[in-house]
């Protein structure tokens, strides 16, 4: 009896890092190295799961082609788009596995029309040298596993039948199903030989069964590849670290949801914070403070469209919860779905529990205002006055957060116990407001300001002389506190304070004595009502590199910031945190915020090259500005 090689076993469970992602800017994929697709929700990103062997390795349903034998595995992102090219070596041959969700718009007969490709997965096989032996394995388990679904093996592939989905698999290969439900089937591959497979999946055969056939199949390979030129053609940054730039770019286009145009924090959930802990939380929806940060690093490299779609997002929410900002949503800007456990997965890796919704979405966390007018400011600094339909927005968000700025909440990391003061939040009050003042200064007439103005600087005294602790030496977690918090470091970067500050200088010495590990910034070391053990935060790491690099330390904030891309995957993905004492990638992933941070620390890189330490407070809208003036200078 020989060994199905394709059959999981208890041991083989695959490191967050050794994952690709494939998407369409609906929804999403995970391709593990080994050519396996072990996450896969349809039709948008927090839909329940077609294939989630991601999250149990036994019951987790799977779509896998790899070799029979021994093999080493290369792969890579073809040149400027998302499509994936995976390819495999054995001692007999070589093939490469092409992965794809088609992205785009669909011709017909004529111009492109704004109709949507169809979003299933396809998969190109070419035997590239000598002969190399293939497995196929197919095990749809939708709902998360929860729907007993018929796979019925079908003249060219497969029929699954589930209660509220229906697939098909096209597949050239003879497929025999197994006791756990799966089809598989092997074939050998010639050099030169292709095999095309896709998944397509409906509410009903009817939907499902539109014949693909090659010819189909590469159209739409080559529309995609086409489609992602096309939008990574507006990129318009050429400074330091260009290609790590753009692949960020790339990969924060995939967590965006274009028929609404709203942005997700990662495309997955219950991705541990630790191994085997039970920091586990469902991403797949809409933060503002994430979106609103990742907006701006978007259009700060050309991608202006990526903003317009999130505040006409934005405006919508409005117009459904007038002056009522809630710190997520789902992405059409509905609520975000009660948070529950599936006690029927075993978790990534045996972490448990396995989540799906939110709670957090209930919290209060004040410092999404200021990340909405900041990034408002951003967007319309040196253009014209903000559209009135958002001036009103903004108008009653400021409002908001001179009345509420003193409220206790639970800040930026979710903190789920009491609420507390904490000093990130008390800051990004201070930013929505300067920010409301900056937006009504270019408004006609030009409205009173006085309220606003004599909050912000209510805040700015609270700050400075409750968020300073002189013992510690630096700003601190909470107002009146002694703890220390990395995201302290948003002190210089939101202009609050120059990074040349005494008080700024300081907390950056206190963070990296006392918050570093192997290079590496932890969020803080002190208890926040779950059980201890997380490891270092990417975000909090790439602030300490704009901190370097706006107090003048480019050749150290080059150095920290190539240390920490150097822990990105083979194919440039960066989850939520990183171990720094083994390297290993943790949380969700890709992460959203991960990647808004390397384009802005990039930034903030090559302001410092070309204007030195940062001597005056300044917006980020206002550094973009200048270093603009310089790129046309040069």
């Amino acid at each position: 009896m020989t060994t199905n090689p394709l059959l999981p076993t208890a041991h083989a469970c695959v490191p967050i890092g050794d994952y690709a992602l494939i998407g369409n800017a609906r929804t999403a994929a995970l391709v593990a190295r080994d050519g396996s697709i072990d996450w896969w929700c349809w039709p948008r990103f927090d839909s329940p799961a077609v294939f989630c062997r991601l999250l149990d390795l036994q019951n987790g349903g799977t779509f896998q082609i790899r070799p029979t034998e021994h093999f080493t595995t290369t792969r890579a992102y073809q040149d400027t788009t998302n499509v994936l090219v995976t390819t495999f070596e054995t001692s007999q041959g070589r093939a490469r596995v092409t992965d794809f969700l088609p992205y785009g718009t669909l011709a017909s007969g004529g111009p492109e029309t704004d109709r949507p490709i169809d979003s299933g997965i396809i998969r190109l096989v070419e035997g590239l040298s000598g002969e190399i032996d293939l497995a196929i394995r197919f095990r749809p388990t939708l709902d998360y596993a929860r729907d007993p679904a018929t796979v019925t093996p079908d003249p060219g592939g497969a029929i699954v039948q589930g209660q509220h989905l229906t697939a098909a698999l096209r597949c050239p290969v003879p497929l025999e199903p197994t006791k756990d439900g799966s089809l598989v089937g092997n074939t050998r591959l010639s050099a030169g030989q292709k095999l095309w497979l896709a998944v397509t999946a409906g509410t009903d055969a009817a939907s499902v069964a539109q014949p693909l056939n090659d010819a189909d199949l590469e159209g739409l390979l080559s529309r995609t590849l086409a489609s992602w030129t096309r939008w990574t053609s507006q990129f318009e940054y050429d400074g330091p670290y260009r290609d790590l730039v753009l692949r960020s770019a790339l990969t924060l286009k995939m967590l965006s949801y274009e028929p609404s145009g709203s942005i997700i924090a990662a495309p997955t959930t219950s991705l541990p914070e630790e191994p085997g802990g039970v920091r586990n939380w469902d991403y797949r929806y809409t933060w503002i403070r994430d979106s609103a940060l990742i907006l701006e690093a978007m259009e700060a490299i050309g991608f202006h469209d990526e903003a317009v779609g999130f505040f006409n997002w934005l405006r919508t929410v409005w117009e459904r919860h007038p002056g009522n900002l809630r710190i997520m949503y789902g992405l059409d800007g509905g609520p975000v779905p009660t948070e529950e456990i599936l006690g029927g997965l075993t978790g990534h890796c045996g972490a448990r529990p396995v989540r799906v919704g939110n709670a957090a979405a209930d919290q209060t966390q004040l410092d999404v205002l200021g990340e909405v007018l900041d990034a408002a400011h951003f967007c319309h600094i040196g253009m014209a006055a903000p559209n009135p339909e958002y001036w009103y927005v903004f108008q009653t968000i400021a409002n908001q957060t001179a009345a509420r700025w003193r409220e206790p909440d639970q800040g930026i990391w979710e903190i789920r116990g009491e609420p507390r003061q904490f000093l990130y939040s008390k800051l990004l009050c201070w930013v929505a407001l300067d920010r409301a003042i900056k937006l009504g200064e270019l408004q006609t007439p030009r409205p009173d300001l006085s309220y606003w103005e004599q909050e912000r600087e209510a805040i700015r005294a609270a700050v400075l002389s409750e968020g300073f602790n002189l013992t510690k030496g630096a700003f601190t977690q909470t107002l009146n506190g002694s703890a220390l918090d990395a995201s302290a470091l948003v002190v210089p970067i939101v202009g609050f304070l120059p990074a040349s500050d005494w008080r700024v200088l300081s907390t950056i010495q206190k963070i990296r004595d006392e918050l570093v590990s192997g290079g590496l910034v932890y969020r803080y070391r002190n208890g926040d009502g779950l059980p201890a053990g997380e490891a270092a935060f990417v975000i909090c790491s790439f602030w300490l590199v704009d901190n370097l690099a706006l107090s003048g330390q480019v050749d150290e904030a080059r150095r920290a910031f190539e240390h920490i891309v150097g822990y990105a995957n083979d194919v440039g993905l960066l989850s939520e945190e990183i171990n720094p004492h083994t390297g290993e990638l943790l949380g969700n992933f890709p992460q959203g915020f991960s990647h808004l941070a390397l384009i802005r620390s990039a930034l903030h890189i090559e302001r410092a090259e070309l204007l030195g330490p940062e001597r005056h407070p300044r917006t980020r809208a206002e550094r973009l500005l200048e270093v603009k003036h310089l790129r046309r200078r040069r």
